[in-house]
C-alpha cells in the first residue's frame, strides 16, 4: 500500500513539524530542560497538549542536529544535572518563518471550517 505509507509519512511530518514549532516557541523565553519544556506546553495549552517523553526527546535531538537549538548540561532548580536547551540564531529565524506559516494555515482552516455564511 504505497499510498497509505505516503499518507502516514505526511502525517508524521506534520506532527513533528508542529512539535518542533511548539518546542522552538517555548525556548524563545530562555533555556530550559526537557521536562520543563513539556510542562510549559501542557500548561499554556490548558492541558490540551501533553507531550510524551518518547516524542519530546527525539524532537529535541532532531532540532539540535539541524542546528536550531543547542544544549549543555547544567543543574536544575532541584539540584539535579539536566540537559538545558536553548534557541540558536537559526532556530529564531526558523521559529519566525514557521510561526508565520502556521498562522496562515490556521486562518485558512478557519475559513474552510467556518465559512462567512456560517458566521452570520
Amino acid at each position: 500500500m504505497p499510498g497509505h505509507t505516503r499518507a502516514r509519512e505526511k502525517r508524521l511530518e506534520f506532527l513533528q513539524g508542529t512539535l518542533h514549532l511548539l518546542i522552538l516557541r517555548t525556548l524563545m523565553f530562555g533555556a530550559s530542560h526537557g521536562h520543563a519544556i513539556a510542562k510549559h506546553i501542557q500548561r499554556t495549552s490548558e492541558d490540551v497538549l501533553k507531550i510524551e517523553t518518547g516524542s519530546l526527546y527525539p524532537a529535541l535531538h532532531r532540532l539540535e542536529d539541524q542546528g536550531l537549538i543547542a544544549s549543555e548540561w547544567e543543574l536544575s532548580d532541584k539540584g539535579k544535572r539536566a540537559r538545558f536547551y536553548k534557541l540558536t540564531p537559526a532556530g529564531r529565524k526558523k521559529l519566525t518563518n514557521e510561526q508565520s506559516r502556521w498562522d496562515d494555515f490556521a486562518q485558512a482552516m478557519g475559513r474552510v471550517l467556518r465559512p462567512a455564511e456560517d458566521r452570520g
